[in-house]
């Protein structure tokens, strides 16, 4: 009789290990870390969750980051569940990436690792791949020093200088740096792109509203609710990637322009912030950013720090004014979402939603106008008639309220927001 075998690729088995270090200042609350580093293992594609795992660490070791006895107890566990993946929650040197993969057979993943392999799995756009390429290259370069023992050898010279060879470690060096500028160069040219897409929408006059948040706080949710766009939006760290744009018309017949960005994450890797800076332009043009909190979540408060951070690391003006949405409110319990209801109420700058049942869009919508008429000023300004250029950009951002042609020139009403008079002004 013939024998079927499954050819189907099997999932690669992982354990998840989160480093609770005593020393480190920017330590997190060790159980929301392991599950927020589980749920990260989650979101990679064939991957199998075996385990995770807190492992308390006095003081990291230079050359294996566990003590012995802690990594007998883990080489157990893996040789035990026939695990072929450690994930490490943290930064993990190349030196101790060597001696933990020598030592239990497996191959080993840092923090930064992991959310690299994600945003490669997820980028969509010719932009998304090239800056994740970029951010993977970099982190690449840094691990180049006695990473692996290949790189300790020398290459033949030709013997025409004398001397030794190009060590590998070089010549890896000089390849990575050169992929770099080739996509540095490719990025030029979106980027370029973008700013003539980014110019004709300036022409547009829509205000810019951004919505911001840690990942998986229902950025997305909320966007296809108000816009009623399908945007991926899954219980997924990191479901979306590529920035989202569409137009709409609020309930006060305000017209805006809501944007949908990748979701920031504590401890996000510098060569990623520095990547996907560009990508997050639009947050630095908006008029309004709505920083959208899963208030559910028991990380909340830590979540909205490290948003804040990242926020200001970016570059985002102090002026520019943020309403916080409280979303997820109903997964509360009934008492706890009329708590927060209340606490909410005395502060002007915080809503309670929930993206998912709709409850608190209305008050949202009315906030946003009233935030966006409230930015709004009103102007007289006189132009003579050889400013025809300006005038007709005016019109054509429809900011004039009454116009009065003079035997100068004419004289006109504006309301407009200060985007658009600083836009008026660089004419």
């Amino acid at each position: 009789m013939a024998e079927f075998h499954d050819t189907a690729e099997q999932p690669t088995r992982a354990l998840v290990l989160h480093p609770d270090i005593q020393t480190d200042p920017e330590r997190r609350e060790a159980g929301p870390a392991l599950e927020e580093a589980m749920a990260l293992a989650l979101a990679l594609p064939g991957l199998e969750v075996v385990a995770g795992e807190v492992v308390n660490v006095r003081q990291p070791q230079p050359g294996t980051l566990f003590g012995t006895g802690k990594m007998d107890e883990i080489k157990a566990l893996i040789d035990g569940h026939d695990i072929a993946l450690v994930l490490v929650d943290g930064p993990v040197t190349p030196v101790q990436q060597r001696n933990l993969e020598e030592a239990w057979k497996v191959k080993l993943l840092d923090r930064t690792g992991l959310i690299l392999e994600i945003f490669a799995d997820r980028a969509a756009t010719r932009e998304g791949v090239l800056q994740v390429e970029l951010a993977a290259l970099s982190y690449q370069r840094t691990r180049l020093v006695r990473a692996w023992t290949h790189l300790e050898r020398q290459r033949g010279g030709l013997g025409f200088v004398g001397g030794p060879g190009e060590t590998q470690i070089e010549a890896d060096r000089r390849a990575i740096d050169e992929a770099m500028t080739r996509i540095r160069r490719q990025l030029s040219k979106v980027t370029k792109t973008r700013a003539l897409h980014r110019a004709s929408r300036a022409k547009v006059p829509f205000p810019v509203v951004a919505l911001v948040g840690y990942t998986n706080a229902g950025k997305s949710t909320l966007f296809n609710r108000l816009t009623g766009a399908d945007v991926m939006a899954k219980d997924m760290l990191f479901a979306t990637l590529d920035p989202t744009m569409r137009a709409i018309e609020l309930a006060g017949g305000v017209k805006v322009i809501l944007s949908d960005t990748v979701g920031f994450i504590s401890s996000l890797p510098t060569e990623l912030v520095a990547a996907f800076r560009a990508t997050l332009e639009e947050v630095l043009e908006a008029d309004l950013i709505l920083h959208v909190r899963d208030i559910a979540s028991p990380a909340t408060e830590e979540q909205a720090s490290d948003v804040a951070r990242i926020l200001t690391s970016l570059g985002v003006r102090e002026d520019v004014p943020q309403l916080e949405l409280w979303n997820k409110s109903d997964l509360l319990e009934p008492e706890q979402a009329e708590a927060l209801r209340n606490q909410a109420s005395r502060r002007d700058e915080v809503l309670v939603i929930s993206a998912v049942s709709g409850a608190g869009l209305d008050e949202l919508q009315e906030a946003v106008t009233a935030e966006l008429e409230g930015a709004r000023i009103t102007e007289r300004l006189k132009l003579a008639f050889a400013d025809g250029r300006q005038r007709a950009w005016l019109h054509e951002h429809d900011v004039v309220e009454s116009e009065v042609q003079t035997e100068k020139g004419w004289t006109l009403d504006l309301r407009w927001s200060p985007r658009q008079k600083a836009e008026f002004d660089r004419l």
